[in-house]
């Protein structure tokens, strides 16, 4: 089951929105999300009864624990958690899969670029070898004395964070725009 026009056109007017919000207030706030989760769901549900609910449903139980791994680690917001389980609602897993590959190339290149222009090569580092450590442990206190909520509330935030929600819509724009490359004949 592939989701059709109306899935996309609303997906992309959200993660547009989410993106503004989130480079300007580094938040993506509960208005969006959970409608957006809630009327993906109740699309595919009228649209393809029970089957759909439910491919619906498969497409937020990937984000929330693709994501939710990462959430509980510290490295990311629950707000982008959120948006990827609202996408999932609309766009179903094997396309909410793809969003997620995507915004991750695309934070991946963001957070090399922040480093390099910030010279935090050194402190990365450290960090990265902190993260492996808290993987190796896995213990029940994982991230928690440095999780995100705490690092927006800094003035240097833009040298630390990503905004994930523009990194979802630079991958989902992306992918859109080699499948219309690809299909172009």
């Amino acid at each position: 089951m592939e989701p059709g026009p109306v899935p996309l056109l609303v997906v992309i007017l959200a993660v547009l929105i989410t993106a503004v919000i989130d480079l300007w207030k580094f938040k993506i706030p509960n208005v969006v999300t959970f409608p957006l989760l809630i009327t993906g769901v109740a699309y595919h549900g009228w649209t393809d009864g029970a089957s759909g609910v439910g491919q619906s449903l498969l497409g937020v139980l990937f984000a929330l624990v693709i994501l939710g791994a990462f959430c509980c680690m510290g490295g990311i917001g629950a707000g982008d958690v959120k948006l990827l389980a609202a996408i999932g609602a609309w766009l179903l897993l094997p396309l909410t899969f793809w969003v997620f590959i995507a915004s991750a190339l695309a934070s991946g290149v963001y957070a090399v670029i922040v480093i390099l222009t910030c010279r935090r090569l050194k402190e990365t580092w450290v960090n990265l070898k902190v993260i492996y450590h808290r993987v190796v442990a896995v213990g029940r206190h994982l991230g928690a004395e440095d999780h995100v909520e705490l690092a927006i509330t800094t003035d240097d935030r833009r040298t630390r964070l990503i905004p994930y929600a523009a990194m979802v819509a630079v991958g989902l724009l992306s992918l859109l725009g080699i499948a219309w490359y690809i299909g172009k004949p």
